[in-house]
């Protein structure tokens, strides 16, 4: 009997792998060690200190900057999940037709074309509409976000819906439900941690986004991405390891509640 091939059993797989997730988590345990500095300095130890956190609670800069990430992040996020949840029902409740496949790479096509194209387009595209209307405000930050955000929500949507049971939905309709009621009473809450962990995956990546931010914004408009980026091009200081410690434990907070969501079943 043939024994069967598992890579696990390969000589030094285990070395190997300890070795990639050490050297991939070792800079940031690094970083949230060093938000703790009492030291001005990134790279000498001073002592246990919270100095940098209330430096960083009390720098203006740094206060706006995140209250406009967190505003851009939870629009965008909602008005994806929307989206999502409607393309997804779209193309899941549905029989197969020529076409469908195009329809999903469409949907998904930000997740395959490079951010930084994306950025170039949505810059000249933006750039366009802000010389003949004139509004130069947030507006363009959330389309921008939303388009990028939307296949980020869908896949776990659009996941939860082909592995719901369609029995309860066609008994619903059998008992003269409407569509819209069958819907509310029956797919919605079978489909809410699917649209739950679309809405906190899509927040997470709008809120860590960099690239197409830049591109994007006009005067005045740092995200806290882009301003973490512009204080590292001054010189690096403890201030930024303390904002980016708090920034890494609400990205880790959102994805684990992301993974449970997605795991649920009931």
């Amino acid at each position: 009997m043939a024994k069967r091939f598992s890579i696990k059993q390969q000589t030094g797989f285990t070395t190997i792998a300890f070795a990639c997730f050490f050297l991939l988590y070792l800079p940031i345990a690094v970083l949230v060690i060093y938000a703790f500095n009492e030291s001005s300095s990134v790279s000498d130890w001073g002592g246990f200190s919270l100095r940098w956190f209330a430096a960083a609670w009390s720098n203006q800069q740094v206060v706006d900057a995140s209250w406009r990430s967190l505003k851009i992040a939870s629009s965008a996020a909602i008005i994806a999940t929307i989206a999502a949840t409607m393309a997804a029902l779209a193309t899941t409740r549905t029989r197969a037709y020529r076409g469908l496949t195009f329809k999903y790479a469409f949907i998904n096509q930000p997740l395959m074309v490079p951010e930084i194209v994306t950025g170039v387009a949505l810059l000249i595209f933006f750039a366009q509409i802000k010389i003949s209307s004139g509004y130069t405000g947030l507006g363009y930050l959330i389309a921008a976000h939303t388009a990028f955000c939307i296949p980020f929500a869908y896949l776990p949507i659009r996941a939860r819906l082909e592995n719901m049971d369609l029995t309860l939905e066609r008994a619903a309709a059998d008992l003269y439900a409407t569509p819209w009621k069958a819907f509310r009473r029956v797919t919605l809450p079978l489909l809410w941690p699917g649209i739950i962990a679309g809405l906190m995956l899509a927040f997470v990546i709008s809120l860590d986004d960099v690239v197409i931010t830049e591109f994007v914004k006009s005067g005045g408009q740092d995200t806290l991405p882009t301003y973490m980026l512009g204080q590292i091009r001054r010189g690096i200081t403890p201030e930024v390891n303390a904002i980016s410690t708090v920034f890494l434990l609400l990205s880790v907070v959102i994805v684990t509640l992301f993974f449970f969501m997605s795991r649920k079943r009931d």
